[in-house]
This record gives C-alpha cells, sequence and structure tokens, in this order.
C-alpha cells in the first residue's frame, strides 16, 4: 500500500509542481482589474463617458465657425415679368461668392444664442460683366425662443449628475470585475482539489483492491467484497479522467478572464486567511447612499422627468424673437465696400399657437405628468429594494464567517476521522463499507470548506461593490475627486 501511495502521491505532486506560478487570491484580481477584457471594457466605457461630458461643457462655450460657399456658378435660362405683364426668358451667367466669420455663444439661462458676425460676398454677372460687392463690417444677432422648453438649463442640472454617476459605476465595474475574478478562482481550484482528490482516491482504491484480493486469496474476504472494491477501483479511474478534463476547461477559462498567455503554467494556493470584521447595517446602508451611482441617478431620473414636463409644457405654444444690428456697406469693389458703412437693423417676432388641435396638447402635458409620477413610484420602489439589497449582504457576510469556521474545522475532523479508519481497515477491525463512508465524508468535508470560502469572498466583494467602501481596510473605494 505504501509504494502505491508513494508513486500516485509523487505522480500529483509531479503534475502541480510543473506549474512555474503559484497565484494567490490576490494575485489574480489584480491580473483581472489589470489586464482582463472585462476590464478593458470599462476603462473604454469610463473614457467614452468622460469625453461625453466634455462635449456637453462645450455647448456653453463661445464657438468661432467660418462658413460660406466659394463659388457658386450659375448658367441657365430664367424668367422675367415684362412691362406688359408677359413673361421672357433671359439667359444668365453668374457666380456669387460669400464668407461669413462668426462668434457664438449660447445664452444658458434663458435658452437663447447671440452671435457676433463679420462677412463678405461677392456677385458677379458673367454676361454683362458687372461685379458687386456687399460687406458686413459687424453684425450682432440674438435668436430668443420666448416660453419654450430650455435643454441648456436642464443639462446643466441632470449632465454633471450624469458624469458623476458615470465615474461612480466605473468603480462599481471594477468592483464586479474583483468578484468575477473570486468566481473563477475558485472554479479553478475546485477543479484542481478534484483533481486532487481523485489523484488520492485512485492510488488508495488501488491499494485497497490489492489488499482484498490477498485476504480473498487466503479466504478471509469473499468475493462480492473484492468485486466491490473492483468496481470502486474503476469508478475511481472514470473520475480521474473527468476531473483532469474540469481542471483544463476551468485552467482556460481562468486563463482566458485574466488574459494570461497560454504557455504560462500556473496552479491557485488556497486563501485561508480571511478578512473578519463588523459590520453595521445602518453604517453600510449609509456608505451605499453616499457612494454608489445607482442612489444619485435616483436623482437624475426624477430631474430628467421634471424635464418632460418642462418640455410639454414648453411646446403648448411656439414664440420666437429675432433681432440684429450692424454696419453693412455695398460697393464695385472689395475695398469700396468697406466705405460709407450704414446701419442695418433687422427685428421679427414668429409666433405658432394652435387654435384646435383636438387636445393634443393637453395629451402632451397628462402623458408627461403620468409617467413623471410613474418615475416617482418606481424610484421608491427600487429604494426600499437598494436598502433592502445592501441589509441582505451584511447579514449573509456575517453568517458566512461562522460557515467557515465551521466547515474548516469539519474538514480538520472528517481527515482525522479518515485516517483512524484507514488504520483500523488495515487491521480488519472495520470493513471495507466503513471506510468508504469515512472517504466520501473527508472529501464532501473538503469541498464544503472550498464552497465556504468561496460564498464568502464573493459576498466580501458584493458588499465592496454595493457600498464603495472596503471595510477590511477602513477605506472608501472612491472620493468625489476621482
Amino acid at each position: 500500500m505504501n509504494k502505491t501511495l508513494l508513486f500516485c502521491t509523487l505522480i500529483c505532486i509531479s503534475f502541480f509542481a510543473s506549474a512555474q506560478v503559484q497565484y494567490s487570491l490576490d494575485n489574480i484580481i489584480t491580473l483581472a482589474q489589470g489586464q482582463s477584457p472585462l476590464a478593458k471594457q470599462a476603462e473604454t466605457r469610463k473614457e467614452n463617458r468622460f469625453w461625453q461630458y466634455r462635449l456637453f461643457r462645450s455647448n456653453y462655450n463661445p464657438q468661432l465657425a467660418l462658413s460660406g460657399n466659394l463659388p457658386a456658378y450659375s448658367n441657365q435660362f430664367i424668367p422675367v415679368i415684362q412691362e406688359d405683364g408677359s413673361t421672357a426668358f433671359r439667359p444668365v451667367e453668374q457666380t456669387n461668392s460669400s464668407l461669413n466669420l462668426g462668434l457664438f455663444q449660447e445664452i444658458a439661462p434663458t435658452g437663447g444664442n447671440i452671435s457676433v458676425n463679420t462677412r463678405a460676398s461677392q456677385f458677379q454677372d458673367l454676361v454683362i460683366d458687372d461685379t458687386r460687392w456687399r460687406s458686413t463690417i459687424v453684425d450682432l444677432t440674438l435668436n430668443q425662443p420666448l416660453f419654450a422648453f430650455n435643454r441648456l438649463k436642464w443639462d446643466r442640472k441632470t449632465e454633471p449628475i450624469r458624469y458623476e454617476e458615470s465615474k461612480r459605476s466605473y468603480v462599481e465595474e471594477m468592483e464586479f470585475v474583483s468578484r468575477s475574478a473570486v468566481q473563477r478562482f475558485f472554479d479553478y481550484l475546485d477543479a484542481q482539489v478534484n483533481y486532487q482528490i481523485a489523484h488520492f482516491n485512485l492510488a488508495n482504491n488501488d491499494t485497497i483492491y490489492n489488499i482484498e484480493q490477498g485476504r480473498y486469496n487466503i479466504g478471509t474476504a469473499s468475493e462480492d467484497k473484492l468485486l466491490q472494491v473492483e468496481l470502486q477501483l474503476l469508478r475511481s479511474k472514470q473520475d480521474l479522467a473527468q476531473a483532469q478534463l474540469d481542471l483544463q476547461t476551468s485552467r482556460l477559462a481562468l486563463r482566458t478572464f485574466i488574459g494570461l498567455n497560454e504557455e504560462q503554467n500556473f496552479d491557485l494556493s488556497l486563501p485561508e486567511e480571511i478578512p473578519v470584521f463588523p459590520v453595521e447595517e445602518k453604517i453600510a446602508l449609509q456608505y451605499a447612499k453616499d457612494n454608489r451611482s445607482d442612489f444619485i441617478a435616483f436623482e437624475r431620473r426624477r430631474l430628467e422627468a421634471d424635464a418632460q414636463v418642462a418640455q410639454a409644457k414648453g411646446e403648448r405654444f411656439q414664440m420666437n424673437l429675432n433681432a440684429s444690428f450692424g454696419l453693412n456697406s455695398a460697393a464695385p469693389t472689395f475695398d469700396q465696400s468697406y466705405q460709407d458703412a450704414q446701419s442695418q437693423q433687422f427685428a421679427n417676432l414668429t409666433l405658432n399657437i394652435p387654435i384646435v388641435n383636438w387636445g393634443r396638447n393637453e395629451a402632451r402635458m397628462k402623458t408627461a405628468l403620468a409617467n413623471k409620477q410613474l418615475t416617482d413610484y418606481v424610484i421608491a420602489q427600487e429604494e426600499q429594494n437598494f436598502e433592502q439589497e445592501i441589509i441582505t449582504q451584511v447579514r449573509q457576510l456575517d453568517v458566512l464567517q461562522q460557515q467557515i469556521e465551521i466547515s474548516k474545522k469539519s474538514d480538520e475532523v472528517a481527515q482525522k476521522r479518515y485516517e483512524v479508519a484507514q488504520n483500523r481497515y488495515l487491521i480488519g477491525k472495520i470493513d471495507i463499507t466503513n471506510l468508504n463512508i469515512a472517504l466520501t465524508e473527508k472529501d464532501n468535508a473538503k469541498r464544503s470548506y472550498i464552497n465556504a470560502l468561496r460564498s464568502y469572498w464573493i459576498a466580501y466583494y458584493d458588499l465592496r461593490r454595493l457600498t464603495l467602501y472596503d471595510f477590511a481596510q477602513n477605506q472608501l473605494l472612491y472620493t468625489v475627486n476621482d
């Protein structure tokens, strides 16, 4: 028995010793956050949200723009009304060029815009060889909607919240990457432990089969027991083959997730030391409210619902004021067009007021108000779910800390019991059935301990993600200045 056990143990040790690197749970999490595809996606979303916010901020800054056509050419017959009322078609060949330089500024409080422009335009009639220039030295223009929905005003309220929400979402996404790394870490660790168990059981059952075969040959064991042991040996071989396949599959899944080179071999070390810390429900809930993106998203969604109501009100009728004042001139040459400039003024007020629209305005307003009310109800329910999720997670973590202590002690007791049962079997004090029971309990206790560790570490990173606070280190995972 000792030689067989030694041989199989050496095989197992040789298999795992071929790994060049041994990773802890912290190593895997660090690799996942640094190079996993999931982390890179989170980084890309963070950058995208940053530039979206920069785009929003640019709406409130002055814009300098150059526009025009250089030139527009036309050669055609056009209708010309004669003095007697008849129409004659005359050939026209002309060019028309214009250039405008304008400085534009949105007026956020009112929703209008103001611009300062300077422009020059040229008209050339190629048929009669006549050229004219028109220049606007300066032109101040105001475009102001009246009683309309002011998108700039509402964006100034919601977009900074959305950007702050995105920064917190990034930290939550990275904590989710950590949580996913924990999941895959233990998937592989399960496979690794099962592979070790399968190796040990195969060597153990091979030894037991040789012992029972010797006892059968001298008449102290029945054929029924020998066949039972042989069947158990065959199942052990099958279990080992399946364990090896599971190990390769989980290794590939973990390697792919954290972005490791396929040629790099590694195995995992069991994270038996866990952070133990007290967590009060009220404190955890307060951290969640202060830090979570979901909680500030509630405020943003309420503002967006208010904006929809304001938009529905602003669409009841339309009025727009346009006014401009400047200096312009016209002359045969470009230089002359900037001389003897005269003032120009323009102002108009446009309106569009529906008289009969069969209740469209009322329906639009009622819909917006109903959506706002629905949003309030949905957010109120989500706030309750938000609080319940935090409280449940805190309580679960406390229970899991106790389960680890129990499962670890059970693993130690089951291991000791199996050693005692094995010794008693060798001297013939117990039969193979009792030995198998002790072996099964030993294996199940080991797996239960691994699962308890898995559940605890997943719950730990879930709590970090839900509160953006590390209770083990007593530090925030996110600050407003991040």
